[in-house]
């Protein structure tokens, strides 16, 4: 099921013990903020535990859905394409470096939960209550009130991947972040993490790119791409949301034999031993 939305922006606030919506996907981005309640996140295959606090990013060909644990008061601040492009003349530079919509689109804050420390873990819920309270008495998609707000979510949203190596939300940071946002970006595709790829790519020579590697990050190169696909592939099999005939796929591995050979290797369990390990921790 795809939700659609016609207004520019969208404020939507409720309480439940269940939530009303099946998995669905969306043709508008969405702001997710939890003021109370637990339970978990489905997003992409992937399993996030939620609690009061946390703040969620949904874009267009995302698939998600809440399993609510405790009754829990959402807030979704719903956006579409048109909002941001009508507001150009109000928006300040620091957007030429990455869109929010680029932002919103960034696969690797949908593999992480964005941690917010204080001040900024209270500026985020007040900010989040005025655009509500605005929201009560005025249309807020012709807000430049609202407008600003909105960009200040983005704020904490950059400060707080800050905190996160391997998230790049702008352009030109140091080519350390830049080499590990590459990876992460691409661990899916093994032909472009290849050493003779992301060297070319990188301008280092591919003789010179493992001790390179090792000497910034302290660890092989091999060895990080090892941990880092073993660490998505552990996480999908523990959310049962996926077969391992499309994780196998997902990560680029020939067949399911392939991959189970691959994870029993390296984690001395078989997958489907691991999951049942899983669910008694």
């Amino acid at each position: 099921m795809k939700r659609k939305q016609f207004e520019p922006l969208e404020i939507d606030t409720f309480e439940v013990t269940v939530y009303p919506f099946p998995k669905h996907s969306h043709t508008y981005y969405e702001m997710i903020y939890i003021f109370k309640g637990c339970g978990n996140h489905h997003i992409n295959g992937i399993i996030i535990p939620y609690k009061a606090g946390d703040f969620y990013l949904i874009s267009p060909g995302d698939e998600h859905f809440f399993d609510v644990k405790k009754q829990t008061r959402f807030c979704f601040i719903k956006f579409n394409d048109s909002y941001f492009d009508d507001h150009k003349h109000l928006s300040p530079d620091l957007l030429s470096a990455a869109s929010p919509t680029d932002i919103m689109s960034n696969p690797l804050l949908k593999e992480e939960k964005l941690i917010f420390d204080e001040p900024c873990k209270t500026i985020l819920k007040k900010t989040v209550e005025n655009i509500i309270e605005y929201n009560a008495f005025n249309k807020v998609s012709d807000s430049p009130i609202v407008f600003f707000q909105v960009l200040s979510l983005f704020g904490l949203i950059r400060e707080a991947s800050a905190k996160f190596l391997h998230i790049k939300v702008d352009h030109g940071t140091p080519k350390k972040e830049d080499l590990i946002s590459y990876i992460h970006q691409n661990i899916y595709q093994p032909e472009l993490i290849r050493i003779t790829v992301i060297a070319k790519h990188f301008n280092i020579a591919d003789t010179y790119f493992g001790a390179y590697f090792k000497r910034n990050f302290e660890t092989s190169y091999r060895k990080y791409i090892t941990d880092y696909k073993l660490k998505l592939i552990e996480r999908r099999i523990q959310s049962g949301q996926m077969t391992m005939k499309q994780i196998a796929f997902e990560f680029g591995f020939t067949d399911e034999s392939h991959l189970t050979n691959y994870f029993k290797k390296l984690m001395k369990i078989s997958p489907s031993d691991y999951k049942i390990q899983q669910a008694f921790i």
